[in-house]
C-alpha cells in the first residue's frame, strides 16, 4: 500500500511546546500506524543573515533566535567569541558571572517548562478534557503550584536581569569576559528569597519523583527506548552545565568517546539532512546515521555523569538511577524528574555563587592571540548547544553552523512519536483527541524549542484532519 492511499492524520501545531512544528500520522484501512513523522515547518535562516555581520555583535545577534533560551544561544555565541580573541581562561569575575547568569536560565526554563506546559498531563491525566488540561487549569484547581511555578520564574528571571542587563535579550557576555559585575544590593535581593527558592526546588523533585515512581509500570513503556547520551561533562566527570568536554555513552552505559575537546566536535558529530523537515538528524560520525542518534538534555546528562557536585542533588541523582540498578535510564518520560534534579541543582550553584565575593570584582575582560575560528558550546535547558564561527580579516563572520539542542534530540523525538502511535492509535476504530495528545505528551517530554522562537501559549490551534485511503476527507476537527 503506498503512501498516497493511506489515511492521513495530522497534528498541527504541536501544542504546549516552544514554536512551531507538526506530525503526521499514514494509517492503513484497519487504522493501523505504518508511519509517524514530526515535522519542523519553520525555517529560520539564522546561519545565513549573520554572514558579514562583525564578530561582536554574534553574542547579542543570534540569541534572537529564541524568546525561551536566549541566555544559552546569548552564552554559547560568547563562548566561541572568546575563542576568536584569544581569551583562553576568564578572569574569576567574568566566568561567575556567566554561571549565574546561566543557573538563573536554567532554573527559570525548568519551572516554565514543568508547571506551565507539561504539568495539566502529570495533574489531569493524557485524555483529560482539553478544557481544563492547560495551565488555566492548573490553576483553577492547584493554586500552589501554579504561585510556584510563577515565581521561580520569576526569580530565575531577576537573575538574569541583574547578570545579563535585561531579562530577555541581555547584552552581558561579551567576547572576553562580562561588561558588569554584581553589587552587593543585588545580591543581598536574591538571598532574601533564596531559601524559599531551595525548598520549592526540592518540592519539585519531590513532585516529579512521586509522580514517576508511582506510574513507573505505565511510563516505563511510553515513548521510549534504548539510545546512546551525550553531554559535557568536567574533567573529573561531574556534571557541568557550563562547560566541559564532549561525553557519549550508548544505552548500556559503555564509553563511545569521552573528554573530547568540543572544539573538533566536527570530527565526532555529523548533521544529515532529510527533505521533510527543516531540522536536521545529528549523529555519532563513528557509528553511522543508523545507530548514531543520540538523546541530549537533562535524561542524557544525568546518564552521562558521574556525579552532581551539589549535595542535595548528587543524592537526588542516586536515587534516579536506582530506579535502573544504576545502568543508563533510557525512559522517555524520566526527563521530567531528571529536570527537576537539574532545577535543584541549579539553585544549589546560585546560593554558593552569590556568596563568592568573586563576583564583585572588577577585573571583568581578557583577550590574547586573535583566530579565525572558534566553537561555543554549553548545555542549554534541553541540551548540548553547539555554536560555530569561522571570520575573515575583517572581522566579519564567514561561516555560522549552530546544532540547537532540540536538534540534537530530532531522531529520539521521532522514534518517540512512532512508539507512542504504534502502542496507543494504531488499529484504534476512533481516533480520540485524547489518543492524539499522547503522542504531544510524548514530544513535550524533551522540552523540544521547534523553531528556538517563542509563541503566546493557549493560542495556538490544533487542527485533524483525517482522510480515506482515496485522499477524500472524512473528518476534521480543531480545537
Amino acid at each position: 500500500m503506498s503512501a498516497k492511499t493511506m489515511k492521513r492524520v495530522i497534528i498541527e501545531p504541536v501544542t504546549r511546546v516552544e514554536g512551531h512544528g507538526k506530525v503526521s500520522l499514514l494509517l492503513d484501512e484497519k487504522n493501523h500506524v505504518k508511519q509517524a513523522r514530526l515535522h519542523i515547518v519553520e525555517f529560520r535562516g539564522f546561519e545565513r543573515f549573520i554572514q558579514g555581520r562583525p564578530y561582536w555583535e554574534i553574542p547579542v545577534l543570534v540569541q534572537r533566535l529564541c524568546g525561551i533560551c536566549p541566555v544559552s544561544h546569548h552564552l554559547a555565541a560568547a563562548k566561541a567569541m572568546d575563542v576568536i580573541v584569544g581569551a583562553d581562561k576568564l578572569s574569576p569575575t567574568a566566568e561567575k558571572m556567566r554561571r549565574l547568569m546561566h543557573y538563573g536560565q536554567m532554573f527559570q526554563s525548568h519551572a516554565l517548562h514543568f508547571f506551565h506546559l507539561c504539568s495539566p498531563d502529570l495533574l489531569f491525566g493524557f485524555d483529560a478534557d482539553v478544557a481544563i488540561r492547560n495551565v488555566i487549569g492548573v490553576a483553577r484547581k492547584y493554586p500552589d503550584l501554579a504561585v510556584q511555578g510563577v515565581m521561580m520564574r520569576k526569580y530565575g528571571q531577576e537573575i538574569i536581569k541583574a547578570t545579563a542587563g535585561k531579562k530577555i535579550h541581555g547584552t552581558g557576555a561579551i567576547p572576553g569576559g562580562v561588561n558588569k559585575n554584581l553589587s552587593i544590593a543585588e545580591r543581598d535581593l536574591f538571598l532574601k528569597d533564596l531559601e524559599q527558592m531551595l525548598a520549592w526546588g526540592r518540592s519539585a523533585v519531590k513532585l516529579a519523583k512521586d509522580y514517576t515512581v508511582e506510574h513507573l509500570e505505565k511510563l516505563a513503556p511510553f515513548g521510549s527506548f534504548d539510545s546512546n547520551h551525550l553531554s559535557l561533562i568536567r574533567t573529573d566527570g561531574a556534571l557541568d552545565l557550563y562547560h566541559g568536554n564532549l561525553r557519549a555513552i550508548n544505552a548500556g552505559g559503555e564509553k563511545i568517546f569521552d573528554q573530547v575537546d568540543y572544539q573538533k566536535y566536527y570530527d565526532y558529530i555529523v548533521e544529515e539532512v532529510r527533505d521533510w523537515s527543516y531540522m536536521k538528524f545529528p549523529f555519532i560520525k563513528s557509528l553511522g546515521p543508523e545507530k548514531g542518534w543520540y538523546r541530549v538534555g537533562p535524561l542524557a546528562r544525568l546518564n552521562t555523569a558521574d556525579f552532581i557536585d551539589t549535595p542535595e542533588a548528587e543524592k537526588e541523582r542516586q536515587e534516579f538511577m536506582g530506579v535502573t540498578k544504576g545502568k543508563p535510564n533510557n525512559i522517555t518520560m524520566a526527563y521530567h524528574w531528571a529536570r527537576m534534579i537539574e532545577t535543584l541543582h541549579s539553585i544549589e550553584k546560585i546560593r554558593d555563587l552569590l556568596h563568592d565575593k568573586d563576583l564583585q570584582g572588577k577585573d571583568l575582560v581578557v583577550k590574547g592571540q586573535r583566530r579565525s575560528e572558534g566553537v561555543g558550546l554549553i548545555e542549554a535547558p534541553r541540551g548540548t548547544l553547539f555554536h560555530h564561527y569561522k571570520i575573515n580579516d575583517q572581522d566579519q563572520v564567514v561561516m555560522a553552523n549552530l546544532i540547537v539542542s532540540t536538534t540534537n534530540n530530532n531522531t529520539p523525538m521521532n522514534l518517540a512519536v512512532q512508539r507512542v502511535a504504534e502502542d496507543h492509535i494504531s488499529g484504534q476504530p476512533k481516533i480520540t483527541e485524547g489518543l492524539l495528545n499522547h503522542i504531544e505528551v510524548a514530544i513535550r517530554a524533551y522540552d523540544p524549542c521547534l523553531s528556538c522562537a517563542t509563541h503566546a501559549l493557549g493560542r495556538m490551534p490544533l487542527v485533524v484532519e483525517i482522510f480515506d485511503h482515496e485522499g477524500q476527507l472524512v473528518e476534521r476537527r480543531e480545537r
